[in-house]
C-alpha cells in the first residue's frame, strides 16, 4: 500500500531534455516513501465471489495492490478538487494546470 501511494504521489523519473540523461538516477534524488511518511493504515478485506479462485493462485495476493492503488488516489483527488490528473505522480503543478471536469 505504501508503494502504491508512492507511485501515485511522489515517484517520478526526471529526464534532462538537453542530454536525455536521468536527473534523479539514484535514491538520494528519487523520493520513495517509507512507513514513517504514510502513518497509520487501516486495512479492510472485502470478500468477493472470485475469492475462492484467487486463493488458489501462486501469488496469494502479493503484488496486487500497487496498480489499483494509484487509480483510487487519482479518483479521490478528482472528487475532492474537480481536477483530473492524467499522469503520475499527482503533484501540485499538475493539479493547477489540470483540466476541470
Amino acid at each position: 500500500m505504501v508503494w502504491g501511494v508512492g507511485q501515485a504521489l511522489t515517484e517520478e523519473t526526471l529526464v534532462d531534455p538537453r542530454s536525455g540523461r536521468y536527473v534523479n538516477a539514484d535514491l538520494a534524488e528519487y523520493h520513495v516513501p517509507v512507513n514513517a511518511d504514510i502513518g497509520t493504515i487501516d486495512v479492510n478485506f472485502v470478500e468477493s465471489a472470485g475469492r475462492a479462485r484467487e486463493s488458489r493462485s501462486a501469488l496469494k495476493g502479493a503484488g496486487r495492490s500497487e496498480l489499483p492503488e494509484w487509480g483510487g488516489d487519482r479518483e479521490r483527488v478528482y472528487n475532492a478538487t474537480g481536477v483530473r490528473v492524467r499522469r503520475l505522480p499527482i503533484t501540485l503543478d499538475k493539479m493547477l494546470s489540470g483540466s476541470r471536469a
